[in-house]
């Protein structure tokens, strides 16, 4: 999962883009990146780490320019490490940029084609470097005598019908103007903002709604699944529906997990879903009259707490932070290998023991993946003095890979693959265990306001929304992603560190 914005306006962009990827951090922590086009020359800076630690006031005052990308990221399957951080560049024609947020799933087609039917060189593994050489070579053949919202389409078009996946896209072409686009499935999110100053009209376009509210745009609507936005160096807007949607599915683990509360997506707020998500949750447990023994409701921070609050205040008992999170350790489900993960829960919660001691707790948590995570805090509780531990997931078993963009581990890795809800309650040490159902989740997400209806679900029902994912397929991956892997990949990242410490440019 990575997070994109893209900034058009008539006075210098570089502490706005900064500003929203700052706000999109969530969305990866591997490395960083921005990229702005001042008068054609291109400025750069992209390494490994937070956006704060990127980059330094001596880095700002080079990004000059009134157009600029940035990208935000955490490494894809295969890759612990941002050796590969983006956006990316090519020089011709007329120099072009891109960042992007997601996956493509025939990658490997694409790139044998780039290679032996284009003629394009490609120098990383990265799916956004072969999603940028087919741009260019697109806008290639449309080249004229100078470019215009027509070529543009038409390139984006042909971008659409040779790519798989979950993708939005934001690219700058220097002179020319700012691009975004989004998959014909709408998997992956993509904002389209504005605002009006003395400067004139300025455009911003993110992954998020709340890089817009940061920065005081408005949000005028989403990107449209298979839509092309162009926003020339007039400032002067131009849209597309370059290929009919396939699908409005938007990624429903955006909202369980990646996205901000404070988001909108497509309509729909990810407050309120997850608010719902505690309301469907609470029924469930009520239902099976479970609810009796518990004397106290804890989330595990952060996601999970709008969530909690609603089972708390349905159960009718007291709601408590139970655990105090240490906010400068990032996200455990990413991390490579089993042995630094549980090192990684135990320095990212501390338990307070005031709340936990004595108490029949319910463990609130957004889900569960491999369930070293949920086992690792169930035993803090009991050491912390909990009579009862129970646990309850807002959403149901993850039991599939997501090919789109979000690197969850590999199947064999996912504990709810392999194990029944009594042997993964067992697993994890809980006294009783309960999982949201997928139908109460959709119902939880779904908004009348919104265009829509239905979901990419598939880390948990196994359905690909592009219809093209072969067991073939799951399988590479499969290989890619599982630990032994990983450990190797980390091995090979550290020899080529010291071998070449100067790959990420400066």
């Amino acid at each position: 999962m990575c997070g994109i914005v893209g900034i058009s306006s008539n006075r210098p962009v570089n502490q706005e883009i900064y500003d929203a990827l700052t706000v999109l951090q969530h969305r990866g922590q591997d490395a960083a990146g921005i990229m702005t086009d001042d008068g054609g020359v291109l400025r750069l800076r992209k390494n490994n780490g937070l956006v704060n630690d990127v980059f330094s006031a001596e880095h700002m005052s080079r990004l000059k320019g009134n157009i600029g990308i940035g990208h935000v990221r955490y490494p894809t399957a295969g890759t612990l490490s941002s050796m590969e951080a983006q956006p990316f560049y090519v020089n011709s024609p007329y120099g072009i940029c891109l960042a992007h947020n997601g996956n493509l799933v025939n990658t490997t087609e694409l790139r044998h084609h780039l290679s032996e039917i284009d003629r394009r060189h490609l120098n990383t593994e990265s799916d956004t470097e072969a999603l940028l050489n087919l741009f260019a070579h697109e806008i290639q053949i449309q080249q004229q005598d100078s470019l215009t919202p027509e070529s543009i389409f038409k390139a984006s078009t042909a971008l659409f019908n040779k790519c798989s996946g979950g993708y939005a896209v934001v690219a700058m072409i220097l002179n020319e103007g700012l691009v975004a686009m989004r998959d014909p499935n709408g998997i992956r999110p993509l904002v389209l903002g504005s605002r009006e100053t003395k400067y004139g009209t300025e455009y911003m376009i993110a992954s998020e709604s709340v890089a817009l509210d940061f920065s005081g745009f408005n949000l005028m609507r989403d990107v449209r699944p298979g839509e092309s936005i162009y926003i020339d160096k007039n400032n002067e807007i131009h849209s597309h529906q370059c290929v009919e949607p396939k699908s409005y599915t938007p990624c429903i683990f955006e909202f369980v997990y990646f996205a901000r509360p404070d988001s909108i997506i497509d309509g729909m707020s990810v407050y309120k879903s997850r608010l719902r998500m505690g309301e469907y949750l609470a029924q469930q447990i009520i239902q099976k009259g479970l609810h009796h023994d518990v004397d106290v409701v804890i989330p595990i921070p952060d996601t999970s707490r709008t969530s909690a609050i609603q089972v708390a205040h349905h159960l009718g008992v007291k709601y408590r932070e139970g655990f105090i999170k240490n906010r400068y350790i990032g996200r455990t489900f990413i991390m490579p290998g089993q042995e630094k993960r549980k090192k990684s829960v135990k320095k990212k919660l501390n338990p307070i023991d005031l709340e936990i001691n004595d108490k029949n707790v319910l463990l609130i948590d957004d889900s569960i993946v491999r369930g070293t995570t949920s086992r690792q805090i169930i035993e803090m509780a009991r050491n912390a003095g909990a009579k009862k531990v129970f646990f309850a997931s807002a959403a149901p078993p993850v039991k599939f890979p997501n090919v789109y963009g979000i690197d969850m581990p590999a199947t064999s890795e996912l504990i709810a693959s392999n194990k029944n809800d009594e042997d993964l309650s067992a697993y994890i040490g809980a006294d009783w265990l309960i999982y949201q159902s997928l139908d109460d989740l959709i119902e939880a997400v779904r908004f009348e306001e919104s265009e829509v209806n239905h979901f990419d679900t598939s880390c948990f029902s196994g359905e690909y929304v592009t219809n093209d994912i072969t067991e073939k397929y799951l399988q590479r991956i499969e290989l890619k992603r599982n630990d032994e892997a990983m450990a190797k990949q980390e091995m090979e990242r550290k020899q080529i560190d010291i071998q070449d410490p100067t790959k990420i440019l400066n």
